[in-house]
């Protein structure tokens, strides 16, 4: 009989192209890739995979859930701060503490042999370190619209180590810097300020052909990591021989900004209109850091295929196609 996983979070943004993936990473001889988000749609279904409709903060909706052969659950279903258009801490403890709890418990009555969490890299921001080890203890502000999300996430990780030492529940913990996926819908919430997103800011500019702004001396830099990069990370954990452990999402390459600025132009400017590139050495542009990701290679044989260039390419590919556009209606 096939074993099962279920990808809780499937209409999310991340989690809808990590169902894409998992449907083609895995033997379908082998697996049975399920969808669940809150949504009430069809989009799954008409596709030929099941799909459930679950408030995971509610236990009684979880009990329509698979119960036979259910081998991995992948936990993504949570509010974030990103896309919270008015604060409200509540949200975050019921959907990551109470829904955690939830489905640690549907993973104990039906014998899930493991469970893939998401955790933000916003626990250990207050580290100067320019690479991030994911054995980092939490070091985070207690202030501003990310604290309480830091500590519900937290919160959520202590459960998670009780019922592995307590039922043998196997815990995958990958902790995330942005992932890039294109949506159709550009928008964000920084404090609760409906803003544009940076880089669909510089993908318009582009796209015109308009100047580009790059802050301070263009040497900022981070790890610009793909979700289908993220979602190998996530299915060679399902297969993995390991008991668990807590893996760094990332590629191991930094991208400076204005690397990251003139993709963006080499790949969406017309070629007879090149948007120009304008240093601004006054602007501050601070921080930056890299994922450590040795963990992930050695232990699940993680290995990131994205390149910025690739990144780019492939967000223009999505962007005409559309793929998710009915689940991205906000």
């Amino acid at each position: 009989m096939k074993k099962k996983i279920i990808v809780f979070g499937a209409t999310g943004n991340v989690g809808s192209y990590l169902f894409k993936y998992a449907t083609e990473y895995f033997d379908k001889n082998e697996y049975e890739i399920i969808a669940s988000g809150r949504r009430k749609t069809d989009f799954f279904t008409k596709r030929g995979y099941e799909y459930y409709s679950v408030d995971i903060s509610k236990a009684e909706e979880l009990d329509i859930l698979p119960t036979e052969n259910v081998y991995a659950v992948m936990l993504l279903a949570s509010e974030i701060p990103s896309y919270m258009e008015k604060y409200d801490a509540s949200k975050y403890l019921n959907s990551i503490v109470i829904g955690g709890y939830n489905v640690l418990e549907y993973c104990r009555k039906n014998h899930v042999d493991r469970i893939l969490y998401t955790q933000t890299v916003f626990d250990i921001s207050l580290y100067e370190h320019k690479i991030l080890k994911p054995d980092l203890k939490p070091n985070f502000s207690y202030k501003g619209d990310h604290a309480m999300y830091v500590i519900a996430k937290n919160t959520m990780l202590e459960m998670m180590k009780h019922y592995h030492a307590q039922y043998g529940l196997k815990n995958f913990v990958f902790r995330l810097p942005t992932i890039y996926s294109y949506s159709p819908y550009p928008f964000y919430f920084p404090n609760g300020v409906k803003t544009k997103r940076p880089v669909y800011q510089m993908i318009e500019k582009a796209q015109k052909g308009e100047p580009i702004e790059v802050y301070g001396d263009g040497s900022y830099s981070k790890d610009m990591v793909h979700v289908y990069d993220f979602s190998q990370e996530l299915c060679k954990a399902v297969e993995a021989n390991v008991d668990g452990g807590i893996y760094n999402i990332g590629t191991g390459v930094p991208v400076t900004i204005k690397e990251q600025i003139e993709t963006i132009v080499d790949v969406f400017s017309p070629k007879d209109k090149k948007s120009p590139i304008i240093m601004r050495p006054d602007k501050v542009c601070t921080g930056g850091f890299l994922m450590d990701i040795e963990n992930a290679k050695r232990d699940l044989g993680y290995e990131p295929k994205f390149s910025c260039k690739d990144l780019f390419e492939d967000y223009k590919k999505e962007m005409e196609l559309k793929r998710f556009a009915e689940l991205r209606m906000r």
